[in-house]
């Protein structure tokens, strides 16, 4: 392809990875965020998503010559708008230039936007651009995203960590900078110093260290799998032997794994957690496990003069890659706000809920309802097919009413189409029901649904479905 000369100001169409072009304009980077080291690229804004990306020059073609070829191959409902977006932008600016008649900056440049610090690039001090004619368009599937915020301390036990911005880099190494919350755009935020450890690179780990390794930690890996290592070794990670070795190498080690077991196991196996632990380091568990795994591994870190966190997650494997996960802490509060830019690059938002349990308390009791709400929804679906009725039909009218939800949505269509490729394994919904049935029984607190819930998931799992997604709990209804 002939290398396609172009400058700021020019409409584009941009191809981030896998993805289809998309229709963007070439604007100036924020001041501070650097080019991408021996890439030749340009800056580009995407029309309809408020997404910026450094975008190989071979792959951006110009817009007008190029319009009709890719709205032929483009059908979206969201491409459609971001094409929408681009015209009325073209109005906009034709509008400005006739009414200035010829006197007014026809680039139509704002005032910019405060400075984003990137790491590993070129030093180039320019300014940011934002067209506020280009309407956002929330939680588009065409990219993924990582958050940057700055960071802040909330004032209440209770309070989001901060509000925030967003970091995308796509697997071309692409990266690009979205804002979460349109009255958040009000600075930066610079990666810890401190080195960070992760165990356990599963569905909701992957995201997570991916979005710590592009939000520039210096992280260290392991995983009882030692080749699913090696992707985020090549994106910039160490690797870790044992869990020893990285808890006793880094300043602040996570944990993310299945259950109470295997985190159990994980800090008192052979070289496990406990075996690196020293005074002053810090462990902070991410498994949603029960409140007394929670206590237990506390004292032991404790014990050698470690420091606790527990941080729970809430969310599935689309969310952790898209860095939009919630985050509920407790223990340690200093360890929290020592973990506050890691978990702005993993989630949308953080909560300091007091002492080590109550997150996990917390968690198990929102698993329990979005266990129990999936389970119904399964039935009501099956029972619209019983009765005669359309299940297509019976999801339309449901997503006009109150529960209307991204969730109801998706796990619908995906039951529709036979799709149950996991986003949160049936097996860990249905160990979080059990282990909130038991939290129930400890406080001698009633849980009838989420009793007949488990039953059901139960049944799945018997029909081979623990490695699918929760939404397979279907199954065990036509089954």
């Amino acid at each position: 392809m002939a290398t396609v000369h172009l400058r700021i100001g020019d409409l584009v169409w941009g191809k981030l990875g896998r993805y289809p072009p998309w229709p963007g304009k070439i604007v100036s980077p924020p001041k501070d965020l650097k080019k991408p080291r021996g890439k030749k690229c340009h800056f580009v804004k995407f029309f309809g998503t408020e997404d910026h990306a450094w975008i190989k020059v071979e792959q951006l073609k110009p817009y007008h010559p190029h319009k009709e070829e890719m709205i032929k191959i483009n059908k979206g409902k969201r491409f459609q708008q971001a094409v929408d977006a681009v015209e009325d932008f073209l109005k906009k600016a034709k509008g400005k230039e006739q009414n200035s008649d010829g006197k007014g900056d026809s680039k139509g440049k704002k005032t910019p936007n405060k400075p984003l610090k990137i790491l590993e690039e070129d030093d180039e001090d320019l300014s940011a651009l934002k067209d506020p004619s280009e309407k956002p368009v929330k939680d588009d599937p065409h990219f993924h995203h990582f958050l940057l915020s700055q960071s802040e301390k909330p004032a209440s036990s209770m309070e989001p960590i901060s509000k925030r911005l967003k970091i995308i880099e796509e697997d071309t190494g692409s990266t690009s900078i979205q804002a979460a919350d349109s009255t958040a755009i009000n600075g930066s935020i610079t990666p810890t110093d401190k080195r960070i450890g992760f165990l356990g690179l599963g569905l909701m780990g992957s995201g997570i260290v991916s979005n710590l390794l592009k939000m520039g930690h210096v992280v260290t890996v392991w995983n009882r799998t030692a080749e699913k290592c090696d992707l985020f070794i090549q994106e910039g990670a160490r690797l870790g032997r044992t869990p020893a070795e990285v808890a006793s190498t880094c300043d602040i080690t996570f944990s993310c794994v299945s259950d109470p077991k295997a985190a159990r196991d994980l800090v008192l196996g052979p070289s496990g957690v406990l075996q690196g632990i020293r005074p002053g380091k810090c462990y902070v568990e991410m498994s949603t496990v029960d409140p007394e795994t929670i206590t237990e591994l506390s004292q032991l870190i404790t014990s050698r003069g470690g420091r606790f966190l527990e941080a729970p997650v809430s969310g599935s494997q689309q969310l952790s890659n898209d860095g939009m996960l919630v985050i509920l802490a407790a223990g340690d509060r200093t360890v929290y706000e020592d973990c506050s830019s890691c978990f702005q690059a993993m989630g949308k938002t953080s909560f300091f809920l007091g002492e080590a349990g109550n997150a996990a308390r917390m968690m198990l009791i929102l698993n329990m309802v979005q266990g129990s709400f999936m389970a119904t929804i399964a039935e009501g679906l099956t029972l619209a097919q019983a009765t005669g009725q359309s299940q297509q039909t019976f999801l339309d009218i449901l997503c006009q009413g109150q529960m209307a939800s991204t969730f109801v949505d998706q796990k619908c269509q995906n039951i529709l189409q036979g799709n149950f490729k996991p986003d949160y394994y049936l097996k860990h919904i249905q160990k979080d029901l059990r282990l909130a049935i038991s939290m129930g029984d400890m406080a001698n607190h009633p849980t009838p649904m989420a009793a007949a819930a488990n039953e059901v998931y139960k049944r799945a799992k018997a029909l081979d479905q623990s490695d699918n997604d929760i939404s397979a709990v279907y199954r065990a209804y036509i089954h």
